[in-house]
Order: structure tokens, then sequence, then C-alpha cells
């Protein structure tokens, strides 16, 4: 759960990373930028904030926000009913990304996770991203990311995204957030 006034603070700090990346939104959209601490309310080590521009059955288009050293966990985007799962373009608006994905592992990575939930993380291929990188998962393909010590800004292009329906390594993860009223 994630206390309503950490939910205000961190809904601000998006707003600061969209004005330092240069991302022009309209008023109506604030209320739609989303916090998700994955439900372990751990706001230090796991945290996005979302805004999503538009969602169809065919095409979604968001903006992510991922603070510093913040980690977005390790996940993959299964298929639902005759779809064969999300397809998704993750392209970095501003700062730095260390994306994981299935593939050759780096031994050496430089993801700092806590160690409380470590063993939940299982792909170490990483890929640094800076500013207009880009990388394309394909659906069913598991991968995590965390933003270097800046932060980070991703535009995030893919086919219908049904975030409730994703999957997680992480058995405790909760990934439509639960505020908490004080």
């Amino acid at each position: 759960m994630i206390p309503k006034r950490e939910y205000i603070k961190y809904k601000n700090w998006a707003l600061e990373y969209f004005n330092k990346s240069h991302l022009v939104i309209r008023e109506d959209e604030i209320d739609k930028i989303e916090v998700a601490d994955f439900g372990l309310s751990d706001l230090e080590n796991f945290c996005i904030m979302t805004l999503t521009f538009f969602n169809t059955e065919r095409i979604s288009a968001k903006v992510i926000v991922v603070p510093p050293r913040r980690i977005c966990p390790e996940h993959w985007h299964p298929p639902v009913g005759n779809d064969p799962g999300k397809e998704e373009i993750i392209r970095l608006r501003w700062g730095t990304l260390y994306l994981y994905a299935e593939g050759e592992p780096n031994l050496s990575p430089k993801a700092i996770l806590p160690d409380y939930r470590k063993k939940y993380f299982t792909v170490w291929h990483e890929i640094v991203m800076k500013p207009g990188d880009q990388y394309y998962f394909k659906p069913g393909i598991k991968h995590w990311f965390q933003a270097g010590d800046e932060g980070a800004v991703i535009d995030d292009y893919s086919t219908c995204s049904r975030d409730a329906l994703d999957q997680f390594t992480d058995p405790d993860i909760v990934r439509i957030p639960v505020i908490k009223e004080e």
C-alpha cells in the first residue's frame, strides 16, 4: 500500500521529470499519473510513475518515470485469449536506464538490488540505455529495469496494454497500486 501523501509526492516528482525531459502534458492528464510500488511498500527501491496517453484494443502509448535507482521488477507480457501478448518498444527520453532481458548474462551488472528480493531477478543480459536508445520486446520475454543515479524517463509504445495481467517472477507483486487513506 502507498500512503496517500507519498502517492501525491511521487506524482509531483513525475511532473518534475516530465519538465526535465521536455514532455508537455495537459492539465487534465495530471490526475491520470499512476504511482506503482508493486505492492511491496518499498518506494525507495521499487517504483515507477506512468502516464498512459492512450490504450486502444490495438495500440498503446505511455511515458514512464523511474526515479533514481528505483526498479521496475522482472515481468513479462503473457498471451491473452487469441492475442500472443504485448509487443513493446521502450525508447529512453531522458537519463540512464539499466535494462535487463533474456540473453547472455552480464557478470558485472550495473544494477543494485536490495538483498531481500534478489532471488526474484533471473535475467541479466544488460543493455545500458542513453537518451534516444530504444529496445524492442517480443511477447513473453522476461525483462526488468532500474534507473541510473539521475533517474530516467521512458517513452513506451506497444500493442494493447493489459498491465493488470502482466506476470512477475516475484510472487508478492501486486501490479495495480493500492492507495492508503490517512
